[in-house]
């Protein structure tokens, strides 16, 4: 239980290649020291050999599990503390309070040429429960097959932190029944008092560092603004490439209001669909 905190656990893994750290530039550094303050470093678990089924679809791919070293730090003090009380049925506390990232990895995206990424962010309702209210589960299941189809493979980084652009899912559900009521998805938030999109891509644009390196590559979206936050963090060739998929008459209001709000979604794209 909770092995990633146990000390022996981790110095096998750290043993074994199989725990490291990297840094904003996707550098791998020590993770036997603490990062400095304002220093943001990411812990990576892995490879992990997952076979995975989707649609029918099947795939082999390499997981890791990415978590902040800051956060990690907490867990592990608080892990101490419950120790200490004998609070082990506090414990599911820890698997709430990070936010743990994943890269999925399909062939060697390193050594081919223009390998196909997705940074997809976590979507509770369309990638668990299969809503159609967003284009997000179909998305995911094609980006997983384009990526396996590409010679030079690629990568798949889903971005737990980032349900309904960032702001939770129990924002979300409340931005839902606004937009049931007749506002559109960017002002459902506003009346929320919250941004159109607060989503953070540091830590996606660090692990492309370590997974893809400072290359062409080519980005499944649809979001010139995600092009421009991956390159404000020094990833210098980032192609867009298009990924219009799931369209239906439940989300097509829905995406209207992202294709004004700046994507790449032509109205052509809401036809017989």
């Amino acid at each position: 239980m909770f092995t990633y905190l146990n000390p022996t656990i981790r110095r096998r893994l750290i043993d074994a290649g199989k725990l490291f750290r990297i840094n904003r530039e996707g550098t791998v550094i020590s993770v036997e020291t603490s990062p400095l303050e304002g220093e943001i470093a990411i812990n990576v678990l892995g490879p992990i050999p997952m076979p995975v089924q989707l649609d029918g679809s099947n795939f082999m791919v390499q997981w890791y599990a990415t978590v902040r070293s800051t956060e990690l730090a907490k867990v592990e003090a608080l892990a101490r503390d419950l120790r200490e009380q004998g609070g082990q049925q506090l414990f599911a506390m820890l698997a709430s309070s990070m936010a743990v990232n994943s890269v999925l990895v399909m062939g060697n995206p390193r050594l081919g040429d223009d390998p196909l990424v997705r940074v997809h962010s976590s979507c509770m309702t369309g990638d668990v429960f299969g809503s159609q209210r967003c284009e997000c589960g179909p998305q995911f299941i094609s980006a997983m097959s384009r990526i396996q189809a590409c010679p030079s493979g690629g990568v798949l980084i889903y971005m737990s932190g980032h349900e309904g652009r960032g702001i939770g899912l129990w924002a979300k559900a409340a931005t839902y029944l606004l937009q049931d009521a007749g506002e559109n998805t960017y002002e459902a938030n506003r009346s929320l008092g919250l941004p159109d999109d607060s989503r953070d891509f540091t830590d996606a644009a660090a692990l492309l560092h370590y997974f893809v390196g400072n290359r062409r590559f080519r980005l499944l979206t649809n979001n010139p603004k995600k092009i421009e936050d991956l390159t404000g963090y020094g990833l210098k060739e980032v192609v867009a490439e298009p990924h219009v998929t799931g369209i239906n008459d439940y989300n097509k209001r829905y995406l209207a209001a992202k294709r004004d709000w700046g994507h790449k979604l032509e109205s052509l794209d809401f036809s017989d669909k």
